[in-house]
């Protein structure tokens, strides 16, 4: 009965597929997506409801198959998917009209990863990279009325170990080198191990006669204040000889079209073609246009355009009917990155419409290990915090996924700027021509997909690679001879040194190659010198938080400090007998073999034993701020020295203490809310010194303003309990683009007092307002006698929303704040402007409460401590 139930419903989804149907003249899509699919283990009788774009992981668990496999110890639990076999299907209709059409083809955005594809019985595609769309002809297989597809999925860490014996050497990497897929998968040191298989984007049905769009660059030939000389590109599949009008329409302006939107015809072309793969330019110019501007340095303006595709035949074109149509967005600016050798070495620096910039920013993961479950909101909410952050790049990491395009689009929109590694990571990769051909495919695919964002400022070869091979033994490690090593490396430079540079050449030459990050590793003197630098004598090395100052590079593109993800995070992965670090639980939630180790060593150094486990957590997130502030300023004030900060790293895939600054429920960590401030515009850093004159304190400030700054620094020594003990000011200049020292306090100009009972207070203020301002303790946190305090706060409401004003009567470190309440504290329903601070006596913090969804604060509600509560 069941059996007979789940086919007749799977039957009837099936037969409404027909109404998701796209249609141009002569032209016809059909989206297969949705719930009309069913799935088994490979030779089980019963078939199960499956959901596309998905894969098998999720579809067990929406079954009831499997429990949650973040959930506790689950992960080990469920290694046995990836071992086995899966099968999925559907089925959908045509009717004549669809059959009429002189192409019929089956378009897969993503299948994971290998998979053998069956129209109607008959082997249409045998697919085995992740990162690849495919495109299939049906016309001969597709029937008038009902038609299955059926897809089975090998396992893929069987089929990679089959792969691994086709050569005599053993790779660093593992089984997973062999495969296409996204590497992390496999697990990594901030993720589980889970390889799963599926239909992972979208699938449709396209139809279609004559010709069709297979993409459209659109190419800035030449920029200044006055004109933008633009091209569109059209690649066109040409089945039918015959004229064709090409048409470029803008959607900013002019009159409605048939659907309502805004266009007007900005340019066309009409031209002869024969059959084939055909490319077809379009001319035009743009008056006085508009720069797209990173994030802080104005605003990220985007140009719109209709490229279609028009049957010719017409006196009027708008008479035309249209065969295919595409919509692409662009930002118009200039991107360069400048390698300008001087006496130290080489820089590596990002010059956006002729102007230097520092990129600040975070290095990005995929944000969950089950990518069809990250929807336009993950990513909206993601792109979002890190602009609220003063982010200006994130650089996509090579062990993960090329994104979805979405994931660009809102970097477009907000002036994100991204690094774009290609996805390989941390091993070394087969090179025998199936291989090294797979991956040029992949690579073209993901070219053409994301050239016209704005946002890529430049294509990177690989993750750690070159590093790997040149610093960690590998060689050695598997015990490679001359020949060997030779070998390899050979594979390595044709795909890095060749295929890779070859496809940018030819598909987006406007932009930057760069082999692999970083260019030198982290125990070469060449690291600090030439290139960008991955630097992780802190944390791996456990060296002190102090050899940040001293180990800067030109740009920095990975260091970072782990921490715990907020309580409410782990209370969903953990029940409260777990939540210790010692439980079963919390240790399958941390992935670096020494992690909680690293993290109770830093601690002891710089903080008081936390007296519970929520505490614990607290203190480890202040932890983590403390480190990379550290880091952060030492980049930022080595300006132009280094010219980019990129932390490791934004986000997670799963609920794991890891190095992120926001963890996977979408809570800021006390790291993110620092970053707010360290990534401002204006950023003082106090620096210890030692001069002849005597030593004492150097008073930096960074402004990455494209124009001066005036006002006023004002200095002032500040006890604990209020006092002023000692101030100074004077009015100053803060230079466009610059880091430079405004000021130094010998400690002979100091009154002698208690270090761990004394601030120095620096701020630059225009009048009434601070533009800027750090708070410079002279010992560490452990070492500072904080005194119990009264908090005393109101909260008031205003059409600019709810604020919260708080008082202290002596010093309040790092406080928390808190919304009591089940559920009042989720990331998607408020968040706090600021969190962590410090409240000085005498003075006023004024924190507003935001929030998306309308929420309404009660005083009663919020909990805050302080760091005085914490041991």
């Amino acid at each position: 009965m069941y059996h007979r139930t789940a086919l007749a419903l799977f039957v009837c989804s099936a037969l409404l597929m027909l109404a998701s149907v796209n249609t141009y003249s002569g032209a016809q899509t059909m989206s297969l997506d949705g719930g009309a699919w069913q799935f088994r283990k490979l030779g089980d009788a019963a078939w199960l409801p499956a959901q596309v774009p998905g894969m098998v992981h999720l579809d067990l668990l929406r079954n009831n198959k499997i429990p949650d496999p973040f959930y506790g110890t689950n992960e080990g639990r469920l290694q046995w998917i990836d071992s086995v076999d899966w099968e999925y299907r559907t089925q959908f209709l045509c009717d004549s009209a669809l059959l009429r059409h002189s192409s019929i083809e089956l378009v897969f955005e993503g299948l994971d990863t290998f998979a053998a594809v069956y129209v109607n019985d008959s082997l249409v595609l045998r697919a085995d990279n992740m990162f690849r769309s495919w495109r299939v002809d049906c016309k001969r297989i597709a029937k008038n009325g009902r038609n299955e597809l059926r897809i089975v999925f090998a396992s893929a860490v069987r089929r990679a170990r089959e792969l691994s014996k086709n050569i005599r050497l053993t790779l660093p990497g593992d089984e997973k080198v062999f495969t296409r897929k996204a590497q992390y998968q496999f697990g990594w040191d901030w993720g589980p191990r889970f390889v799963s298989c599926g239909v992972w984007r979208s699938v449709r049905i396209e139809a279609w006669n004559d010709i069709r769009l297979e993409s459209v660059a659109l190419r800035q030939e030449s920029l200044n204040e006055h004109a933008a000389h633009l091209r569109a590109e059209f690649e066109v599949n040409v089945q039918s000889e015959g004229t064709y009008i090409f048409r470029v329409q803008s959607k900013s302006a002019g009159s409605k079209n048939a659907e309502g939107r805004l266009q007007t015809i900005v340019s066309s072309r009409r031209e002869s073609l024969k059959r084939g793969i055909q490319t077809v330019s379009v001319d035009w110019v743009i008056p006085k246009p508009e720069l797209w501007w990173s994030n802080g340095l104005g605003k990220p303006h985007l140009y719109t355009f209709v490229c279609d595709v028009l049957q010719d035949g017409k006196e009027n074109e708008n008479q035309s009917e249209i065969l295919d149509s595409t919509t692409v967005s662009i930002g118009l600016r200039t991107i360069k990155i400048v390698q300008r050798p001087d006496s130290a070495g080489i820089g590596f620096a990002i010059e956006l419409n002729g102007q230097p910039v520092f990129m600040k920013g975070a290095n990005y993961i995929p944000p969950d290990i089950f990518l069809p479950r990250v929807t336009h909101e993950t990513y909206k909410r993601i792109v979002q915090d890190a602009a609220a952050a003063n982010m200006n790049m994130l650089r996509v990491w090579g062990g993960g996924s090329y994104e979805a395009d979405d994931f660009y689009t809102l970097c477009d929109e907000h002036g994100i700027l991204i690094w774009q590694d290609f996805m390989f990571a941390c091993a070394m990769y087969p090179g025998d021509s199936a291989f090294v051909e797979n991956v040029r495919r992949e690579a073209v695919d993901n070219v053409k997909r994301l050239r016209n964002h704005p946002c890529i400022a430049l294509w990177c070869g690989n993750n750690e690679i070159d590093e790997g091979w040149q610093n960690w033994g590998w060689q050695k490690q598997f015990n490679y001879s001359a020949k060997d090593s030779s070998t390899v490396w050979h594979w390595y430079e044709t795909v890095f040194h060749k295929v890779l540079p070859d496809v940018i050449a030819h598909y987006d030459d406007v932009r930057f190659y760069w082999r692999s990050s970083p260019q030198f590793g982290w125990g070469r003197k060449e690291s600090l010198t030439h290139g960008d630098a991955h630097y992780w004598g802190v944390w791996w090395g456990l060296e002190p938080f102090s050899m940040y100052e001293k180990k800067v590079g030109r740009f920095m593109s990975e260091y970072g400090m782990q921490s715990l993800p907020a309580l409410p995070t782990i209370a969903a992965i953990a029940p409260p007998p777990e939540q210790h670090l010692t439980s079963a639980t919390m240790k399958v939630h941390q992935k670096h073999p020494t992690g909680y180790e690293n993290i109770q060593q830093y601690l002891e150094r710089d903080y008081k034993q936390p007296k519970n486990f929520e505490q614990y957590v607290y203190v480890s997130q202040l932890l983590q701020a403390r480190g990379i502030t550290t880091a952060i300023e030492a980049h930022r004030r080595a300006m132009p020295y280094c010219m980019g900060t990129l932390y490791w790293q934004l986000n997670d895939c799963w609920q794991v203490s890891s190095w992120s600054s926001v963890d996977y429920a979408g809570r800021w960590k006390a790291l993110h809310y620092a970053v707010k401030e360290l990534y401002g515009n204006l950023l003082f850093s106090v620096q210890r010194t030692q001069e002849r004159t005597g030593n004492g304190f150097a008073i930096h400030l960074v402004s990455d303003i494209p124009h001066d700054t005036r006002g006023t620094l004002e200095l002032q020594l500040r006890s604990f309990d209020g006092k002023v003990l000692w101030s100074k000011s004077q009015t100053i200049t803060a230079k466009a683009n610059t880091a430079q020292i405004y000021a130094r306090v010998l400690d002979s100009e100091l009154p002698k007092v208690n270090a761990t009972e004394s601030v120095l207070v620096v701020r630059l203020k225009n009048g009434a307002q601070t533009l800027a301002e750090k708070l410079h303790y002279f010992v560490s946190p452990k070492d500072l006698k904080l005194t119990p305090h009264t908090i005393d706060y109101t909260l008031t409401s205003s059409p600019a929303g709810q604020f919260l004003t708080l008082r202290s009567n002596t010093l309040a470190k790092n406080v928390f704040l808190q919304l009591r309440g089940e559920g009042a504290n989720r990331a998607d329903d408020v968040r706090f402007s600021t969190n962590f601070f410090d409240v000085l006596p005498g003075e006023t913090k004024i924190v507003r409460i935001e929030s998306e969804k309308p929420f309404a604060v009660t005083k009663e509600q919020i909990l805050l401590q302080s760091l005085i509560n914490s041991y």
